[in-house]
């Protein structure tokens, strides 16, 4: 701010050029775990999972979940020890400051209560695991006492070389973040082979897998020349408009983007030329989304759109300073049933 030491009359350029939003970072991980060695209730950032090892040793579920986490495609992993399920609280609140943790987990301590309550509260996506050894009614019971949007079941573990069994949740978070790089955060992280597994605690019937499937349990299976497969991508949401993990994990990219992009706003005068500058910087994100393949729609029109002039303030929102900008996305969702339908024809007769 300029310094004014005399009175008189000052003249200050003040631009409202449209700015440029950046989407925000979507892949990296925050776990919490036991170890047998490494600093307690002190978030590390890991890149590699021999970096991991080094500071936690070699026998845990943390360390599984974090090489599962890199053999998937992840790249960053914020790693919380904690001393058990009583300590997990603290570990928690300690990744609550890392901003661009995007994805938690909590692999092979029983806080599935904390793990979502932490989600919603940071606006993160928790991926659940349930405990090694349970049947399909123990998990089917898991995910009916759970009604988030900012979270997911996966089931059953994962084996690994050497006959040991993984949480899911480490292979998950890594295929998020793969997934998240290569297509696109909006994609349904489903139909997708996991790497680095030799197969499962227990494989699953086509039966068992459909009503896994039915009441919002992601089922893990094991198809023919494509091995470890997740076959789902609900949330434990029962809410429709949050079911699928694309659209909440997407809206949540959406909504952090655009927050941080637009902090510029503060304290500039709450009038006609900010609220243009600020449609314009919103529309300009959303339409390199929308050429991105985010959206549906044959046009932006028909895809997003944005709205900030006093339609959306009251006068009593202008003598109290506040800015009120509405935006409005559509979301894909994936195509769970395809259907085909085979009709024969005669010989003599033709389409």
């Amino acid at each position: 701010m300029p310094e004014y030491l005399a009175p008189g009359v000052y003249v200050e350029e003040v631009s409202y050029r449209a700015k440029s939003i950046e989407g925000v970072e979507t892949s990296t991980a925050g776990f919490v775990g036991a170890a047998e060695q490494g600093p307690v209730n002190e978030p590390f950032l890991v890149h590699t999972a021999a970096e991991l090892e080094e500071t936690y040793g070699g026998r845990c579920h943390l360390v599984a979940a974090g090489r599962a986490f890199f053999a998937q495609g992840g790249r960053k992993l914020f790693a919380q020890r904690v001393e058990g399920v009583d300590d997990c609280a603290r570990g928690l609140r300690a990744l609550e400051g890392i901003r661009e943790i995007s994805t938690v987990a909590a692999p092979g301590l029983d806080v599935t209560d904390q793990l979502v309550d932490h989600a919603e509260r940071c606006n993160r996506f928790a991926v659940l695991d349930p405990a090694r050894g349970q049947s399909i009614d123990d998990v089917i019971a898991l995910r009916r006492r759970i009604d988030s949007g900012h979270a997911a079941l996966y089931y059953p573990w994962l084996r690994v070389t050497g006959g040991v069994d993984v949480p899911p949740s480490g292979f998950v978070a890594g295929l998020y973040a793969r997934i998240d790089a290569e297509r696109g955060v909006w994609h349904a992280p489903a139909g997708e082979s996991i790497a680095e597994t030799v197969g499962l605690e227990r494989e699953l019937t086509e039966h068992e897998v459909g009503t896994l499937a039915s009441c919002d349990v992601n089922p893990l299976r094991v198809l023919p020349d494509r091995g470890v497969v997740v076959w789902g991508a609900h949330t434990t949401s029962t809410d429709p408009e949050w079911k699928y993990v694309n659209v909440r994990r997407y809206l949540t990219f959406l909504e952090h983007s655009i927050d941080r992009g637009t902090q510029w706003t503060v304290f500039e005068p709450n009038a006609e030329p900010l609220w243009t500058a600020v449609r314009e910087t919103i529309e300009g994100f959303l339409s390199g989304q929308f050429r991105a393949g985010a959206f549906p729609g044959r046009t932006p029109d028909e895809a997003f759109f944005v709205r900030c002039d006093r339609t959306t303030m009251t006068q009593d929102d202008l003598d109290q300073g506040l800015l009120v900008c509405v935006v409005g996305v559509a979301v894909l969702r994936p195509a769970e049933f395809v259907i085909f339908r085979i009709g024969r024809w005669t010989a003599d007769h033709r389409p």
